[in-house]
């Protein structure tokens, strides 16, 4: 009997997933404005999350920045064969940074970064015909980044540090497409962490072959965010030996935040008023083939993810309008690293074109107000989920649909430099 309930769990849990694609590009108000690039682009001591290698080339000997942003998404889904549809209502996202860096000589500075570079936020309607998969999910990831950077030569200077990532994650859906409890609550499980630590680094080499061209490479190391001490919670399951009791119990699992390696020029022209800049980002995301759970109870599950490696292209363009007026534009395009047939309703996100803009007003020459504003349009796809079973069954329920996403962001900052 008891294999019976592990084997019901396992069902339960084998559908929930962190999915793909819960990257976040809101590292800098002033370079998501240029399409988030800035691995060769030295603008303030935002640099030490685009390129530690950067810092020793500000001008000022202490830079300071500080932003946040709100991330305003919209999923829907539709099977035009059943008839359903759906639309998320997710919680605004609030990403932030802060960053500081130090000169300590004009060959050697030092710097401290805090940022979140991974997370996700999504709602579905409670009981909504996916939620077998998903009711809720949200997932965070803190990394904070204390940098040296030191120039070798004239024109090359190199930087790194390590990283303290801190994660957690809640998520919540239902047991199954239709088991309830005696007075027709849907069964539900929940899982939940937080302040998970793992460590990971990052370096960078920046080359400055003249005063108008910059050539940049920036490295970060996966991280694996173990999750140890997590809960998982049972509810509104019937009171059968077929079915897990109600409570609380422990489970296990490895979410990787993958590895990431950039390279970028800019080029600076029209009397150093305008600079253009390009990124290419490739994401490791092939690290993540499945997801790993093991329980309390000393049962394991292993759930194929199959992810690929993506790529992102940035193109970036700042312009020094007056004295005090910055204006900057950027596009990017980023690929999803989600293969058909594994599209899971946690991050339905697919390939999206990001369309940027904004701003910085210096109102003192210590100190500059950032805004930037980035519109990103998923491309509309159909697709689906196929590895779901509906207990004791051992042919798979593909969940199958059409998604159209998009989401707003709006962001502002400060920088402060002496």
């Amino acid at each position: 009997m008891n294999k019976i309930k592990v084997f019901v769990v396992l069902c339960l849990i084998s559908t929930f997933a962190y999915a793909g694609g819960y990257r976040v590009s809101t590292q800098s108000n002033k370079q998501l404005a240029m399409g988030h690039t800035g691995v060769a682009v030295v603008n303030s001591a935002d640099i030490l999350f685009f390129n530690p290698a950067g810092i020793v080339h500000l001008e000022n000997k202490l830079n300071i920045s500080a932003g946040g942003f709100g991330v305003f998404s919209d999923v829907k889904f539709q099977n035009e064969d059943f008839g359903t549809f759906s639309e998320t209502d997710s919680p605004t996202g609030t990403p932030v940074y802060l960053y500081a860096t130090y000169k300590v000589t004009e060959d050697f500075a030092v710097g401290l970064g805090v940022y979140t570079p991974y997370g996700s936020n999504v709602t579905w309607p409670t009981d909504w015909s996916g939620s077998h998969l998903v009711n809720e999910i949200e997932l965070s990831a803190i990394f904070i980044q204390p940098t040296l950077s030191y120039q070798l030569f004239d024109s090359v200077s190199i930087g790194g540090g390590p990283i303290l990532a801190i994660g957690g994650v809640s998520f919540n859906r239902n047991a199954s497409r239709t088991l309830t409890d005696e007075e027709g609550n849907r069964s539900n499980i929940g899982i939940e962490d937080s302040g998970v630590t793992a460590w990971g680094w990052s370096a960078g080499i920046m080359f400055t072959p003249t005063d108008k061209f910059t050539l940049g490479f920036n490295y970060r190391s996966l991280i694996d965010i173990e999750s140890t001490e997590g809960t998982a919670t049972f509810s509104n399951f019937p009171n059968s030996s077929l079915t897990p009791s109600n409570g609380q119990t422990s489970f296990t699992a490895t979410l990787p935040l993958p590895a990431e390696l950039t390279l970028g020029v800019s080029y600076k022209l029209l009397d150093d008023k305008l600079l253009l800049a390009f990124d290419y980002n490739r994401a490791l995301w092939s690290e993540y083939n499945s997801l790993d759970l093991e329980f309390g109870n000393g049962a394991t599950s292993i759930n194929p993810r199959n992810y690929k490696d993506a790529s992102t292209y940035r193109f970036g363009a700042q312009y020094a309008a007056t004295d005090k007026l910055t204006v900057r534009a950027g596009y990017y395009f980023d690929e999803s690293p989600v293969q058909s047939g594994y599209f899971a309703p946690e991050t339905p996100r697919n390939d999206s074109d990001g369309y940027t803009f904004g701003l910085s007003y210096l109102v003192t020459p210590k100190l500059s107000i950032d805004g930037s504003l980035l519109f990103l349009q998923f491309q509309e796809v159909t697709e689906s989920y196929d590895f779901y079973f509906d207990t004791g069954s051992p042919v798979a329920a593909p969940f199958e649909g059409t998604y159209k996403s998009s989401a707003f962001i709006a962001g502002l900052g400060l920088t402060y430099s002496m």
